[in-house]
């Protein structure tokens, strides 16, 4: 089809000055130059109108005729050419790393799509929908954001009863994240929406099990791994395709208006506490002690009773070996308990003996024992020796 000359250069004008086929030949100084790209809008409006028929196309007769069917086949391949661009580009897509392509066609699941490059069926056949299922979302209850790194209690949502009867202000904050992008886009209506209210009955439902200490000492990670436990279970039951990645206790406090009450009974019961600790740690050192002074009397008691018993049995062993060698030889036998008697009741005592013959010199009121010389602790017992031989001696003679 040729190119209408009389609409301001169009068609090919090559030749000299290096033109272009729009007719337009580089500006400036040397060089390539991009085309203007409103001449090229406008130029391509110029064909448009020579091509769809009624154009401003110059001939007439059969001409005419001919460039109403050149006008016919122009749109047609044109529209064609639209389609065809248009299902190529409606038949790939990309999904991202933090994405998952879910496949619809005519609006039913048909498959689960990972990152990269894919082919599908062309628009409207099937459709592809791109949650980001890597991403972590968060849930404030209790709690919200002003800006700054402060936040406001709710107390529609913060106020909560626990197992003991105390009103607690709880923050908490949740985070989950699409686990099964099937399941979150189809099972359940507004799944992200569902997550706020099961948090919340959920953590209900775990204070209400637990007393205000355990809330804010030791039972902190205890409560949080009941709530992620409450909630997954009830986010799997209904099929919503979301997992729990965390649950975070961010304060644990009374209502304002009774905390200074609160504080102080807290610290009543830390008293009373130490107290019994107190009371308990000396009992633990005094009832110990009692009974290991028990202990030791007892024992030195049986032992006692054993020592006695052991020397009233030897003494009537004794007596009883004794008495076998008195009927044996009753004289000999009487004589020597009469020795060993005295010999043990004299032995220890300090006593000067003298003879009858010798005792018409000697005044009877004299410290006789004074009298004695003093000698070596080797000295004093043989003098006890003898003395105590001259005392059997005289006991001897006496008993003659």
């Amino acid at each position: 089809m040729p190119w209408n000359d009389q609409n301001g250069g169009g068609g090919w004008q090559g030749g000299g000055g290096n033109r272009g086929p729009w007719g337009q030949g580089p500006k400036g100084g040397g060089g390539n130059q991009p085309p203007d790209l409103d001449e090229l809008i406008r130029r391509g409006q110029e064909k448009l109108k020579q091509i769809f028929p009624g154009g401003s196309g110059r001939g007439g007769g059969s001409g005419g005729t001919g460039l109403s069917g050149g006008g016919m086949r122009g749109p047609l391949a044109v529209l064609g050419l639209i389609v065809l661009v248009f299902l190529g580009w409606s038949s790939f897509y990309r999904v991202n790393t933090d994405q998952q392509g879910i496949v619809l066609r005519f609006g039913d699941y048909v498959r689960k799509t990972e990152p990269g490059l894919h082919f599908k069926l062309p628009y409207p056949i099937e459709t592809v929908m791109l949650p980001t299922v890597t991403r972590i979302n968060r849930v404030d209850i209790g709690l919200r954001d002003t800006g700054g790194n402060t936040s406001v209690s709710v107390a529609d949502e913060s106020m909560m009863l626990t197992g003991d009867e105390n009103i607690v202000d709880i923050g908490v904050i949740v985070q989950w994240r699409i686990k099964d992008a099937e399941k979150f886009l189809f099972n359940v209506e507004g799944a992200a929406d569902a997550v706020k209210p099961v948090a919340e009955s959920a953590m209900r439902e775990a204070v209400g099990q637990s007393r205000i200490e355990v809330l804010q000492t030791t039972g902190r990670n205890a409560v949080q791994d009941k709530v992620r436990g409450y909630m997954q279970t009830a986010l799997d039951s209904y099929g919503a395709g979301i997992e729990i990645t965390e649950v975070k206790l961010q304060k644990v406090d009374p209502p304002a208006q009774v905390i200074d009450s609160f504080r102080d009974v807290q610290a009543a019961r830390a008293d009373q506490e130490r107290m019994r600790n107190e009371a308990e740690a000396y009992a633990n050192t005094v009832v110990p002690k009692a009974r290991g002074d028990s202990a030791r009397i007892t024992q030195s008691a049986e032992a006692y009773r054993e020592q006695i018993v052991a020397e009233a049995q030897g003494q009537a062993k004794r007596f009883e070996l004794i008495y076998d060698q008195y009927k044996q030889a009753k004289d000999v036998t009487r004589r020597r308990i009469y020795l060993e008697t005295m010999q043990s009741v004299l032995g220890g005592t300090n006593k000067v003996i003298m003879d009858d013959a010798g005792k018409g010199g000697v005044l009877p009121y004299l410290p006789l024992d004074a009298l004695k010389p003093k000698a070596s602790s080797g000295s004093k017992s043989g003098t006890s020796s003898s003395s105590t031989s001259s005392s059997s001696g005289t006991s001897t003679s006496g008993a003659r």
